[in-house]
């Protein structure tokens, strides 16, 4: 019997120009690379900056540089740019994420290249869409303190950024689903657009819950770690030795399992425990009865009861602890990615599943220009006009 291929990506075939760095425009490619598209990264002449940053920046470059190939251009010398033009003209999609007006320098923005080429896809991901803010400077800790994101995550009076790059990282996905929907449109019209995404108003998106709480009940959201819950058992448990574990019965079924579980048909049997909003109410006194009677336990028993009997429960893991996770190993949610000094770890792979399978790693994070001189030949240079380009330093290369 001849061997299963698996079926073709959904995005082959389209080729990506991206002029991206950091966080949200990589992530837009990524997530196209991922499904399939080639995407090709223009780098300065010196790479992304990501490939050189320490502390909390140093995972950038292998988290969302996966599935491209990369050449480094020169895009203040004339001849850089056009042989930027030149990879455009292949393109679908272009995709940038430059301060406003960058591009248009450069003769890169929209309006320019559409005259040339009006089935492109033009995709700028920026701090906020077009109104009275998009002049400022934004940055995913900016848009998060003034659109109540850190407000809602820190404790009142102290505001928190949330743990991660979340408006980045969202506003990178946003931008490559409206690359999606514009390819759609396209096939309908024969025509490309521009398509604009935003940290600013991906934000307000995350908080819409919360405004929404607002208007529907006229009583403002109270920060996280304040919020009066939903739900009457949600929380963490300090527990044996110290340790901590999150612990949820969300419905008065899961009540009374945990009940029966663990020795407190006294509450259960208890009037004012009786449902769920009962308990809500009687958080205040409720809540350190539990700790008190859960606390002499290891977060291991409590992890042990709570899966046997289906309840909600959560270990307090830190982001290093989850390379060794049996369920990411098993299911194939990690996959091995070059890191930028050639070692090898593993990094996350999309969250979902396409007919059974996670789309992977089709390319490591490139090295600088590493197909530099293949695309140039591509589109028509002859190895002296590359090696020319090399000796005006216009384009990466030995």
């Amino acid at each position: 019997m001849p061997e299963r291929t698996s079926p073709p990506l959904p995005y082959e075939g389209i080729r990506v120009v991206e002029f991206t760095h950091m966080v949200m425009g990589p992530t837009c490619g990524m997530l196209l690379g991922d499904l399939g598209a080639e995407v090709i990264k223009v780098e300065p002449i010196d790479g992304d900056a990501t490939r050189r940053l320490l502390g909390s920046g140093a995972g950038f470059f292998p988290t969302f540089n996966r599935n491209k190939k990369s050449i480094a251009l020169d895009l203040k010398k004339p001849e850089g740019v056009q042989a930027a033009l030149r990879l455009i003209a292949t393109a679908d999609i272009v995709s940038e994420n430059f301060k406003p007006g960058t591009m248009k320098k450069l003769g890169l923005d929209y309006e320019s290249l559409k005259k040339l080429h009006p089935k492109l896809i033009y995709v700028s991901h920026k701090g906020f869409l077009p109104g009275p803010y998009d002049h400022r400077t934004a940055l995913d800790e900016v848009v998060q303190m003034m659109g109540g994101l850190a407000y809602m995550t820190g404790r009142i009076g102290d505001p928190l950024r949330a743990g991660t790059s979340v408006n980045d990282i969202m506003g990178g996905m946003f931008g490559a689903i409206g690359a999606m929907a514009a390819l759609r449109q396209r096939e309908q019209t024969g025509e490309g657009c521009e398509v604009q995404s935003a940290l600013f108003e991906n934000n307000i998106f995350l908080v819409a819950q919360h405004m929404m709480q607002f208007a529907a009940t006229g009583k403002a959201a109270d920060p996280m770690p304040s919020r009066i819950s939903a739900w009457a058992v949600y929380d963490v448990f300090t527990v044996k030795d110290g340790e901590q574990i999150f612990l949820a019965a969300v419905s008065d079924k899961q009540w009374t399992i945990f009940c029966k579980a663990f020795g407190l048909e006294d509450m259960l049997a208890d009037p004012r425990l009786k449902t769920n909003n009962d308990r809500v109410l009687a958080r205040d006194w409720m809540m350190p009865m539990l700790r008190s009677h859960l606390a002499g336990h290891s977060a291991a028993e409590l992890a042990a009861v709570f899966e046997k009997n289906e309840l909600p429960f959560a270990p307090i893991t830190k982001p290093q602890d989850l390379f060794d996770d049996p369920h990411l190993n098993e299911t194939g949610g990690l996959a091995p990615v070059r890191m930028n000094d050639g070692s090898e770890s593993k990094v996350p792979l999309m969250p979902f599943t396409l007919a059974g399978e996670r789309p992977g790693i089709r390319l490591q994070p490139p090295l600088l220009s590493e197909h530099g001189d293949a695309l140039l030949r591509e589109v028509g240079y002859g190895d002296d006009e590359i090696a020319a380009l090399k000796a005006q330093g216009a384009l990466a290369g030995d």
